[in-house]
């Protein structure tokens, strides 16, 4: 991680952090459920019971670490019972990191758990948003407003409901311009050659969730391995894309602390996207985990959703090893019903309720990164392209 002199967030308090109205709206941001429903390990049609990520917010603000404090704000998204808002506290004054949702329900729990540690909305020094999904920058924008500090972000970090504030892309720090969008993919007709995701997310009724949901605007954009003071502590900023392309892990040295955002959750994998995640979104989360768990000294993982854990590099290995698995059995469903084209695969992994943009978008990017790894190879079908086992006859 490279040397980079501090940031002076002081001298960009005066920045708006603005919102603007919304455009199209996006859907879920966590991987839809398995086709068989079954609990690991158990049989289909068995009760789970929820995952971490599941369980709703607590009301208590928690210190975690001397100087690290944790708010837990409530959640309406398929699949999330809670964001965990992260309070910087001492030394250059108090910064959040991922605000939650917009609306008055969070910003009441975030008053109230600021409250409990003798803070005010007016001290915030800074906003910090590790991706560009609206669990995480929903609020951002108004309580930046309320505190008149900026919103820290990735230098990738954009968002399509408020294009106009994109940098050009040759300007786009740490990913490469062919990974970038010049149009909004949600309205596109997907790859596979199906409708838009936002016409499917329109049509199955997914968008409700994301109605009014704005970005804020950034007013200091990171680049990887910079460093910067927040709360008592000097942070390195991690580029880690798969989840999105400009999600921000962010790592304390001295204490071993990483901040991962939904880059690494305790129980659940997040969702890695086929459309709008650049190339090969997996086989950028793939890197982005191997980079975060060869980080010397970690002793603590806080994430966005669920508890915080020590053993990154065991959860690492585990969601490497789903993934892994995952990739086999689409060979296996590839191979018994070739060629086959990514929604009729998508309904063979996930489970019918779960049927869809996303469970199709998160197929989608399976089969590219096991065609650009040689697994598989892509043929023309009459309905759109359709995918066959490498070797195998078109």
């Amino acid at each position: 991680m490279p040397d980079a002199p501090d940031l002076d967030l002081a001298a960009s308090r005066s920045a708006p952090a603005g919102r603007t109205d919304p455009s199209v709206h996006t859907g879920p941001t966590h991987s839809p459920d398995r086709a068989d429903g079954a609990a690991p390990g158990g049989r289909a049609g068995t009760t789970r019971p929820p995952k971490q990520e599941q369980l709703p917010a607590e009301r208590e603000t928690v210190e975690l670490a001397p100087g690290i404090l944790r708010i837990q704000l409530p959640i309406a998204m398929p699949g999330l019972g809670h964001v965990n808002a992260y309070v910087l506290t001492g030394g250059t004054g108090p910064v959040v990191v991922d605000a939650g949702l917009p609306g008055p329900a969070t910003m009441t729990a975030l008053t109230d758990g600021l409250g409990q540690a003798g803070i005010a909305l007016r001290d915030i020094q800074a906003v910090v948003v590790t991706h560009s999904h609206p669990d995480h920058f929903g609020a951002a924008g108004e309580l930046a407003d309320a505190a008149g500090a900026p919103v820290v972000v990735h230098g990738a970090f954009r968002s399509w409901w408020a294009p106009e504030h994109h940098l050009p892309v040759e300007e786009i720090p740490d990913v490469d311009p062919a990974d970038l969008d010049t149009e909004n993919p949600m309205l596109l007709p997907t790859p596979w050659g199906g409708e838009s995701l936002a016409a499917g997310w329109a049509r199955s009724n997914e968008d409700r969730w994301t109605a009014g949901w704005t970005p804020p605007v950034p007013g200091v954009r990171l680049r990887d391995g910079e460093r910067i003071r927040l709360g008592a502590r000097e942070w390195v900023a991690l580029h880690t894309p798969g989840h999105t392309i400009d999600h921000l892990c962010l790592f304390e040295p001295e204490t071993g602390v990483l901040l991962s955002g939904d880059h690494v959750l305790p129980t659940i994998t997040p969702h890695v996207p086929g459309v709008g995640g650049g190339r090969d979104a997996l086989g950028a989360y793939e890197a982005s985990l191997s980079r975060v768990a060869a980080l010397p000294g970690v002793q603590l993982v806080a994430p966005a959703h669920g508890l915080p854990f020590s053993d990154l590099a065991g959860r690492v290995a585990a969601i490497r090893a789903h993934h892994e698995a995952r990739l086999a059995e689409i060979v296996g469903l590839v191979a018994e019903a070739e060629p086959v084209g990514v929604a009729e695969l998508s309904q063979r992994l996930f489970r019918r309720e779960r049927w869809g943009p996303m469970a199709e978008s998160e197929t989608y990017a399976h089969l590219e990164h096991l065609r650009r790894t040689g697994r598989v190879r892509l043929v023309d079908g009459r309905d759109g392209p359709r995918y066959v086992v490498s070797g195998a006859a078109a």
